[in-house]
């Protein structure tokens, strides 16, 4: 685990062979810096998690590591290369996301928006094939979307067009999968059958999967490594054993708790403490 004070950041060492890493980025909208100088190496095949209070640069870290938003300095790595110097394609099929307010055009059907997840395969000279079927039937089957299939995005519920973006992403079939709170509008029966799908993903192809959340509780369940930010740097990142403690809940979200065994997971569950409950 790597906790700090004086400054906090991870520093990725030099030996690590991450396939992911964010070495020493800066990262803003204009002249607005939100992330400053931030080191962080993405564990393979393993399921991380991003938690951190409002606005403290989750989403934006995020957006930097997936190539939408160019670092003021420093530099994301992937494979050991500048993610911005390699050509869009090369990324497509190697990092799949899925970003926060995502919208389809309208009058497009979820069949339609699930099959673009295969276009960086695609190419000149090669076909839709076999292969693309069944990963768009396998992106539909795992988020229970396939009767939805010929329905047009735009007049499904908040919870359904989430569900269908998720599949999207999962039709990409990347080794490396990024997603910004992908339970926003689901309710709590399909945020764990959504967390549950993204950890059979891991499990059965090895996916090295990053997501923003916020909730703590499910943080802690589904996470391999946890990594809590605050004012656009790293605080703590480790275990949920390690990160999720009552010092560091205090630190990144400004509140009194108590870590509890979650009692179904046995991981760490936060019990927060009211005014009204001292």
């Amino acid at each position: 685990m790597t906790v700090t004070h004086e400054r906090p950041e991870v520093v990725v060492p030099q030996e690590s062979t991450s396939r992911l890493v964010a070495d020493r980025v800066t990262l803003g909208y204009g002249e607005r810096t939100v992330v400053r100088d931030l080191s962080l190496a993405v564990p393979d095949h393993r399921v991380s998690v991003i938690v951190g209070a409002n606005a403290c640069g989750k989403s934006t870290l995020l957006r930097g590591m997936a190539r939408l938003l160019r670092p003021a300095g420093g530099s994301v790595l992937l494979d050991g290369e500048a993610i911005h110097r390699l050509p869009s394609r090369q990324v497509a099929r190697t990092l799949g996301l899925l970003p926060q307010s995502a919208v389809a055009p309208e009058g497009l059907t979820v069949t339609d928006l699930v099959s673009r997840g295969r276009h960086p395969h695609s190419g000149l000279l090669r076909r839709w094939s076999r292969e693309d079927d069944e990963a768009v039937a396998d992106a539909l089957a795992l988020t229970g979307t396939l009767d939805l299939a010929d329905r047009p995005v735009d007049q499904l519920s908040g919870g359904q067009r989430q569900r269908v973006w998720v599949a999207m992403a999962l039709a990409q079939r990347t080794d490396l999968l990024l997603l910004d709170e992908p339970t926003t509008y689901l309710d709590l029966a399909h945020q764990v059958e959504l967390l549950d799908v993204l950890r059979d993903l891991n499990a059965a192809r090895g996916t090295t999967i990053v997501m923003v959340l916020h909730e703590l509780a499910m943080a802690s369940r589904y996470a391999d490594h946890l990594v809590a930010m605050q004012g656009g740097r790293v605080v703590a990142a480790g275990t949920p054993a390690e990160v999720v403690t009552p010092d560091v809940v205090r630190r990144v979200f400004d509140l009194e708790c108590r870590v509890i065994e979650d009692p179904v997971s046995h991981t760490p569950l936060v019990v927060p403490v009211g005014r009204h409950h001292h």
